[in-house]
């Protein structure tokens, strides 16, 4: 019986290991092999003789990018893809660039919390709980809004100029589904029914819908 304990004690401990989030790194750094054909959760190591400064470096968010879209928004992303040596590390960035009247339309970061600066302008920002409850609030220039990890929110600019806002994960690659997108433009796509059910509109309608976010050839 004096087992037990100790038998339970092992279990709860493989449970609660097994159940953190990304380990510490074995290694100073692990560089992303990008163009490595091995599938594996991240990406494997550059061998250490190969790593240099550039794997470390990313300009480009330094500037503006503007919007031609009919969104008004356009993200530019910091993550390992861009930044092989975030491999990891558990961090990436974007900038997000807003025309006037410009939407980053809801959307959520399965695998990320987020939290935004705002550069320039003003901007409306929320993100909905699971209960349904709009948590939103106007933030201008040097302030901050966190969108918890998963769940679906946007940003709008209401001010009468361009906006911009920088953002920090706390992952390599945050990923991102964008509601509309995803429900409306996949491949292979939602049958009609199902969507017209779900919004309670004419299947026809859907189908305009398909049509308009339809991914350009």
């Amino acid at each position: 019986m004096r087992a037990f304990p100790a038998l339970f004690l092992a279990s709860l401990a493989l449970v609660l290991g097994a159940s953190r989030a990304d380990p510490d790194l074995l290694q100073d750094v692990c560089v992303a092999d990008l163009s490595s054909g091995i599938k594996l959760n991240g990406f494997p190591c550059k061998h250490p003789s190969t790593i240099g400064a550039n794997d470390f470096f990313f300009a480009g968010l330094a500037n503006p990018n503007f919007p031609n879209n009919t969104l008004g928004s356009l993200v530019t992303a910091a993550n390992v893809e861009k930044i092989p040596g975030l491999n990891t590390l558990g961090v990436s960035m974007s900038r997000i660039d807003y025309a006037v009247g410009g939407v980053n339309p809801p959307h959520t970061h399965p695998r990320a919390s987020e939290i935004a600066f705002v550069l320039e302008g003003e901007l409306e920002v929320g993100f909905f709980t699971t209960s349904n409850v709009l948590i939103s609030k106007r933030i201008k220039k040097g302030e901050i809004f966190v969108f918890p990890k998963g769940l679906l929110h946007f940003q709008k600019n209401i001010g009468k100029k361009r906006a911009s806002a920088i953002t920090a994960f706390d992952s390599q690659f945050s990923g991102t589904q964008s509601i509309a997108t995803t429900l409306f433009a996949a491949s292979p796509t939602i049958p009609n029914d199902v969507l017209s059910k779900a919004f309670q509109i004419h299947p026809r309608e859907v189908e305009r819908i398909k049509v308009k976010l339809a991914p350009k050839k």
